[in-house]
Formats: C-alpha cells, structure tokens, sequence
C-alpha cells in the first residue's frame, strides 16, 4: 500500500516519528484490551468490527488527532503570546482594540507559524527546479515558516504588525491539503489569547530572550517552556 511504503520513509528520516509510532501503535493495545468511552477505544471498535477503518486508516487517524488536533494550536497559543509580549506597542493595540482580534490571529499565524514545514510530499515524476534536479520519489519539504517571511509576498515581513492587510499567509496549508481544523484552531486561538490577556494585564516574561529554548526538530516550531509572571 502506498501509504503505508510513504510511512516507512518518513520513519527511516525521522527518528522520533519511529517512536512517535510506537507509541500510537501501544495506546491502540492498551485500548484494546481496555476500552473505554473515549474516541480512540471507538475508533478501535469500528476497526475491529469492520465497520470503516482499516489499520492504516486507524493509525493516520490517530497520529492527525494527537498531532493536528493539539500540538498545533498548543503552539499557536504559545508562540502568538510570546510575539505580543515581544513586541509591546503591538500587544498594546490588541488591547484597546479587541476588533483587531482576527487579524491578530492571522498576523501571529504568519509571523511565528507552528507547523514549520508541509506534510511530506514525494516527487511523481523527474523534474528541475530553480536549477535544483528533483527526481521521481523524491522526498520533497515546503517550507510554510519560509514562506510566511516571503519578502515578495508580505511587505516587512519579519515585523509583527496586528493591523496587516495583505496577509494571505499559507501557515494552514493551501489547495486540497488545507487544513480541516482551521477554523477551530482559529476560535481556539481567538478565545485562549483574548481571554489571558484581559484576565492578565501585567503578565510579561519571566526569561531573557536567549534562555528560550525552541524545541527541537523541523516540522512544529513551538517552545520546550514558557516562564511568565502576572
């Protein structure tokens, strides 16, 4: 099966994908033999009883609910109110304009992007590329946090500016493969980040800039802790 050889490339380049793996296929044990109400035990049951969900099916399920359905909007979260405390005059004016709220989002969306690279694509056929040959299966990388500082798509585009216009970032993907979850992740960030900073008004950062620490690895970008004070 396609997906399943595409599975066994991304375990070869990633390490931590391979034990990410394991973990996944050890939570669908332990459920199995001790089901609950939970969403996973009845994704289980409807593999088990032939229902809809092969094991293939089952395993991407899950790895895009614990992956796509958390981690995700954990980092947009983080990282938007990292940038907001990096940058007081535009915390400021999210403040006192709580308009600016859905532009906020997208700006801190673009600006520190939690998903860093695309899902990984493989090459259909032989190809050039900005004198850069791509052969077929190929395993290719879009850079979505490159893209989003993209000088000819976004005017100063390492500033983090809450009021931008013309902001047709790509941080949830483009075309087909454009993330299900976009909405949610935006009410998500809307609700989590509006509500601490009216509830907080003093909360500032409890580090310098240089003992932050990004977490390792090239697909999410979102930080190993966040030290505040409010």
């Amino acid at each position: 099966m396609r997906s399943a050889n595409n599975r066994d490339k991304l375990k070869e380049v990633f390490p931590s994908i391979q034990a990410f793996g394991r973990y996944i296929e050890e939570l669908v044990t332990e459920r199995r033999k001790r089901p609950g109400s939970d969403l996973i035990s009845m994704l289980i049951q409807a593999h088990d009883s032939g229902d809809k969900l092969n094991a293939e099916e089952l395993f991407s399920t899950i790895w895009s609910l614990i992956v796509a359905g958390h981690e995700t909007t954990v980092n947009l979260i983080g990282n938007g109110l990292l940038a907001l405390l990096e940058n007081p005059d535009q915390l400021r004016l999210w403040r006192s304009d709580p308009a600016l709220t859905p532009s906020g989002i997208e700006e801190l969306l673009r600006y520190y992007s939690p998903v860093e690279i695309a899902t990984s694509r493989w090459a259909r056929v032989d190809f050039t590329w900005h004198g850069k040959h791509v052969s077929k299966g190929d395993l290719i990388f879009v850079g979505l946090a490159a893209a989003n500082r993209d000088p000819e798509q976004f005017e100063n585009p390492d500033r983090l500016d809450i009021t931008r216009k013309k902001n047709k970032h790509i941080a949830f993907g483009n075309g087909i493969h454009f993330c299900l979850g976009a909405p949610l992740a935006r009410l998500e960030g809307k609700t989590a980040l509006s509500t601490l900073l009216r509830r907080s008004p003093n909360l500032r950062i409890d580090a310098a800039s240089e003992e932050l620490k990004w977490r390792p690895g090239i697909l999410m970008r979102g930080l190993e802790r966040f030290p505040v004070l409010f």
